[in-house]
This record gives structure tokens, sequence and C-alpha cells, in this order.
């Protein structure tokens, strides 16, 4: 008999959005929201209002590790 296909637990990433919800980019970085939103409130993760929403551009995730990454070697 044929073994159904593993499910993920965690959804995968789709390549093609431009915005991420807050609690999306948490976990891209593998961080908490409250983490994320306070990485947001400090100016060091950007994000854009979308009405009453928050959004994370998905290209500042990677530019916010690069500049972990950056600090890093500084050191």
């Amino acid at each position: 008999m044929d073994k159904p296909p593993a499910l993920s637990l965690i959804p995968a990433e789709d390549p093609t959005l431009v915005l991420l919800t807050v609690e999306e980019a948490a976990r891209r970085l593998r961080i908490g929201r409250t983490t994320c939103y306070g990485l947001i409130r400090s100016g060091e993760l950007e994000s854009v209002p979308v009405g009453r929403l928050r959004r994370v551009p998905a290209d500042a995730v990677p530019e916010y590790v690069t500049r972990l990454r950056t600090a890093q070697r500084a050191v």
C-alpha cells in the first residue's frame, strides 16, 4: 500500500509574495511574533501600512539578515 504524502507543519514559502504578514516574516526569521513586532517598532525591520494592516516587504527579511551578518563581521 502506498504511503500518503508527508504533511509539512510549516506551509511552503511562496516566492511570489511581495508583502508578508508579520507572522510570515517572523516564521521566515525563525523568531516569535512579539520579537518581530519589536524589530518593526525599533525600525530594524522595514514594514508598511496597508490600510489598518501592517505588512513586511518580502525583500526586507533578507536585507535585515544581511545587516545582522555585516554587523557580526565588524565585531
